[in-house]
């Protein structure tokens, strides 16, 4: 894999934020909303509580946890339909550009979106409402680590949806992780869920995120053995989605779909 091409990718990105900075408003605008928002939930929560219970870290730490999800998802998804939007995927691909560098440049440019979004939502939730997500250490990585993962796979597949479906079918992007929550138990452990709900929260990498938090936060050990298995599901959902998105590519290219997707809506 040459890195000459995937820096192009990520300077493609760098010139189309600095082109028009109100690209760069969703990065952190939506997060702090949701911060801002669910915080004051949690300040009332915890006043109807009266001390016998902190909402903070339970609510707001998973807010926080499924917000970085989701840019991570979108960071991969978005950067993709820039292309779309623009008309320019095949121009990329009419250079020797390949398709792992084309999704690993998507992927760098997840990383740098989703950091200023996390940023973001740490500084508020630490500074504005008192969330102590920094005492974790070193512990909060793992969950972090299987979230992105998992996130980056989401992303590749829901852009290869995109590519298989047309454009018009990006709004099938935008709904995929709230469908996905209530399955994973963000808000909520998975005993809440009925059985074949259980079934597939835990096919689920997040699942074991925030099951893991919540009995990390409780003063229970820490979860390593579940957060194994849901790297371990995040890591097989990458390889997957990958082989899709390539499957797909390449069903575009031997059907002439791919031209017919430069020049207007495919069907």
């Amino acid at each position: 894999m040459r890195m000459k091409p995937v820096a192009g990718i990520l300077l493609r990105q760098f010139y189309l934020i600095r082109g028009s900075p109100v690209r760069a408003l969703p990065m952190f605008a939506w997060v702090a909303i949701d911060i801002v928002v669910w915080g004051f939930i949690t300040r009332y929560l915890n006043s109807m509580a009266a001390g016998r219970f902190n909402y903070v870290p339970s609510l707001l730490g998973a807010v926080l946890l499924w917000d970085f999800f989701t840019r991570i998802m979108q960071g991969v998804s978005t950067a993709f339909l820039e292309d779309v939007w623009s008309r320019n995927f095949l121009n990329l691909f009419a250079t020797p550009l390949t398709i792992s560098e084309y999704i690993l440049g998507l992927v760098i440019t997840s990383v740098g979106t989703s950091a200023v979004g996390l940023a973001v939502m740490l500084v508020l939730a630490t500074a504005v409402f008192g969330l102590s997500f920094f005492s974790l250490g070193v512990l909060l990585v793992p969950f972090l680590l299987v979230l992105f993962g998992f996130g980056i796979a989401l992303g590749i597949l829901a852009s290869a949806l995109v590519l298989r479906l047309g454009p018009a079918s990006e709004w099938l992007v935008w709904p995929l992780p709230a469908l996905l929550s209530p399955f994973v138990g963000v808000f909520y452990p998975l005993a809440t869920l009925p059985r074949w709900m259980q079934d597939i929260g835990h096919l689920l990498p997040p699942s074991y995120v925030f099951e893991g938090m919540r009995a990390v936060l409780a003063g229970r050990p820490f979860p390593a053995g579940g957060l194994a298995v849901g790297a371990a599901i995040a890591a097989l959902d990458i390889v997957l989605a990958g082989y899709f998105f390539t499957r797909v590519f390449r069903y575009a290219i031997r059907t002439g779909l791919l031209a017919r997707y430069s020049a207007e809506s495919a069907s």
